[in-house]
């Protein structure tokens, strides 16, 4: 008993101890009513969550204590955030009401703290939970960007307490983190919280890959550090000499961008020459500041000798996101490209903290105006969607993490697009109305197509007819969540009309099978035509390309293909009266009640699963269930490209599973395999997967040009050591370079 006091004591200590570290992070920036606010903010919290714990055994309040500091100390928000940030689970988690914050605190907080509270979690096999609630922080966010900065403090902090969590609950955080959380910390210009979430991302859902890049940079570090040294030497002598008051930086790259620049060339590790960047911060006044980088640039090319193609100038063009900075890659005296930054103590500070330093620096700094632009932009888009949340957050979502270009109008206005935006995309930028009737367009004064790709630069005129109406095929043409909206939205309003005659059509049908249309014989008709949604099932029906056959056994789920009828029956014992057709709720629990994971290999009496041909997992890789609505549930590996979206989007329909390991089955598997062009080479590597380990192919095809040969085999093994075996004796077949796994398509 005397144990657990004392625990209570020094807990009540902790607790103090952090709450008067938040302040000490607010000192200098607080009037006495904002230290009354907050203080009663953290009783209140400390009060309404008295009784709760995290998983890792600690007291809850040490998480909205963490998620307050992060938002003073690293966001740099002032005493309403701070309040925001220790009241934002009491809603939601506790007896406390928006009520009752809008009383102690007033409309502002309450607002924000709604913003930041779970919608209700209705269980909708159509749509996306999560997608939803972050639909609902993004309408709040174009009133209050606090809500946004507030939630990814919350979300940084859950990423670095992540460990006490199972492995499923990590893969599902981490999972939303890199499909959502971090591209919008990227937009908002937090590139220490949005690398620091890619890296923890990158821990929890590939922890070899993570663990093997860290060990890698541990390894070097030393021989990186005498380099930087060796390459910094002249540059420091020759800024002090012109008297520049400076600071010079040699960090290597990201974790993650390692991760990316290794997944997306294909190289390895050892190959990547821009493993770590030098960056120069000259403490300048805002009047010389742009003067002093460009002075420093000649500086250091007078010293290296630079890479002409990259040169980026971000000083004159800042990204949309605030950022400034000028790079370069010049070249050192050890042969290897080496990249600097070059920027003033402002633009620094505005590159690591983004949206909150941007406060601090607002009279010097167009970086409003953009941010501002942005935010207008997502609402316009809430304006223009009425779609579900998964294609809004998957239109938003592209624009969130591209790369910018900077094009201009007739008049010479500047317009800042996505990487990629086609004549049509900056048509719909101009104006819903020019997007409408756009026929085609001048660039730099030559006609082009509506799909023709912009480039930085380049000057467009649009061209359009009164008669031009939008089609099906313009998606595939735009890139922007703007365009893309405004262009479904117009289909949409065509799909409609022909979707009333549709929905008229079938209801005569069922009134004569005597049948209700209600939402349930709705649903039944979707999954058996396997519809994307209400919409397209009506659409199709009103165009005459669905025939209404049969329809009274459709409607009540009794079609004998229909996949729920097959459910049915294996969940119902011989001598039970038969159940009605299991929702997909139903489904997912009824899987998860039945063992604590899916066994890969059983005789599964009570499901169908088929390896997802995305990824095409074999034993030994880390794989989930996922239950799709028409063809059971697809094995997923926990690294396949779309698991990231998978988890994020539809985590309640994810199912753990593993390998049973008693049988040898063959699975299918593929080899990129690259080298010198050599007599035999080829003869060399069928032996060994024949002869040596008794492999079976299915094909192989193999290219050489100027020497360089690369070939693509797809092979039978039994698991993922067989593989690594394999590709570990290619690998010294003579003239191979590289020999990697690739997913089978």
């Amino acid at each position: 008993m005397t144990v657990v006091l004392m625990d209570q004591e020094a807990e009540k200590k902790e607790i103090l101890k952090r709450y008067s570290d938040l302040l000490r992070a607010l000192s200098g920036k607080l009037n006495k009513q904002d230290k009354q606010q907050i203080r009663k903010a953290f009783d209140l919290a400390l009060d309404a969550h008295k009784d709760m714990r995290r998983k890792s055994g600690e007291p809850y309040i040490y998480h909205p204590i963490a998620v307050a500091q992060i938002v003073a100390s690293e966001i740099g928000l002032g005493a309403t955030g701070v309040i925001c940030a220790l009241l934002h689970d009491t809603v939601e988690d506790t007896e406390v009401t928006l009520e009752d914050i809008r009383r102690l605190f007033g409309e502002t907080e309450a607002k924000i703290i709604d913003g930041l509270t779970k919608i209700e979690n209705v269980f909708d096999q159509s749509s996306s939970i999560q997608a939803e609630n972050f639909r609902k922080v993004l309408l709040t966010l174009s009133d209050d960007v606090r809500v946004i900065l507030i939630k990814l403090a919350d979300r940084l902090h859950n990423m670095r307490t992540l460990d006490s969590m199972s492995r499923e609950k990590q893969l599902k955080i981490a999972s939303e983190t890199l499909f959502l959380y971090a591209p919008l910390a990227h937009r908002l210009g937090l590139y220490a919280i949005k690398t620091e979430m890619e890296d923890l991302g990158l821990k929890y859902t590939q922890p070899d890959v993570f663990e093997e890049i860290t060990t890698k940079l541990k390894n070097t570090e030393e021989v990186r550090k005498r380099f930087i040294s060796r390459f910094t030497h002249p540059i420091r002598n020759s800024l002090n000499q012109q008297g520049f008051k400076f600071e010079i930086k040699g960090r290597p790259k990201s974790i993650y961008s390692i991760f990316n620049k290794v997944k997306v060339k294909g190289i390895p590790f050892e190959e990547i020459f821009d493993i770590f960047a030098i960056r120069i911060i000259v403490d300048s006044p805002p009047e010389t500041e742009k003067a002093d980088c460009w002075r420093i640039y000649s500086l250091i090319t007078d010293l290296y000798h630079p890479n002409p193609d990259r040169l980026r100038d971000w000083i004159s063009t800042p990204r949309g996101n605030g950022y400034e900075s000028l790079h370069t890659t010049v070249m050192s005296p050890t042969g290897k490209w080496v990249e600097v930054q070059i920027r003033s103590k402002r633009m620094d500070e505005i590159a690591e903290r983004g949206y909150a330093a941007h406060w601090k620096y607002k009279e010097q700094s167009d970086y409003e105006s953009g941010i501002d632009e942005w935010l207008g932009r997502i609402r316009e888009m809430m304006d223009a969607s009425d779609s579900n949340a998964l294609d809004f957050i998957n239109d938003f979502k592209l624009n969130l993490f591209s790369d910018e270009i900077f094009v201009f109008t007739p008049k010479g206005e500047l317009r800042t697009l996505p990487l990629g935006s086609s004549a049509l995309d900056f048509a719909f930028d101009i104006h819903t109305e020019v997007g409408m009737s756009c026929i085609g367009a001048k660039v730099n004064n030559k006609l082009v197509p509506l799909s023709h790709t912009l480039r930085s630069g380049d000057q467009i005129e649009i061209l359009s007819s009164s008669k031009q109406k939008p089609k099906e095929d313009w998606l595939n043409l735009v890139v922007t969540a703007k365009a893309k909206a405004r262009i479904k939205a117009a289909l949409k309003d065509e799909k409609r009309r022909v979707a009333d005659d549709g929905k008229e059509m079938l209801e005569r049908k069922l009134r004569s099978a005597k049948i209700n249309l209600d939402q349930d014989v709705m649903n039944n008709l979707i999954r058996h035509y396997k519809m994307p949604s209400q919409l397209d099932l009506l659409f199709n029906i009103g165009e005459g390309l669905i025939k209404l056959d049969n329809i009274s056994k459709i409607g009540k789920g009794e079609d004998e293909n229909s996949w729920y009828k097959i459910l049915r029956k294996r969940f119902t014992k011989s001598d039970e009266k038969p159940k009605e057709p299991p929702t997909l709720e139903n489904v997912v629990k009824e899987i998860r009640g039945k063992a604590d994971m899916l066994v890969i290999g059983e005789d599964m009496k009570t499901i169908d699963y088929k390896l997802a041909p995305c990824c095409n997992p074999i034993p030994g890789d880390e794989v989930f269930g996922f239950v799709t609505i028409n063809e059971g549930i697809k094995i997923h590996k926990t690294n396949c490209p779309n698991a990231i979206s998978l988890m994020s989007n539809y985590a309640y329909r994810i199912v753990k599973a593993r390998w049973m390991n008693q049988q040898q089955l063959a699975f299918m598997a593929g080899i990129k395999v690259l080298g010198i062009d050599d007599v035999g080479i080829v003869n060399n590597i069928t032996r060994i997967i024949s002869n040596e380990l008794n492999v079976n192919m299915r094909s192989i095809s193999f290219d050489s040009h100027d020497g360089v040969f690369e070939g693509t085999i797809m092979v039978f093994v039994h698991d993922t050591t067989h593989l690594t075996e394999l590709i570990g004796k290619i690998k010294k077949v003579k003239g191979v370079t590289s020999a990697v796994r690739i997913d089978s398509k």
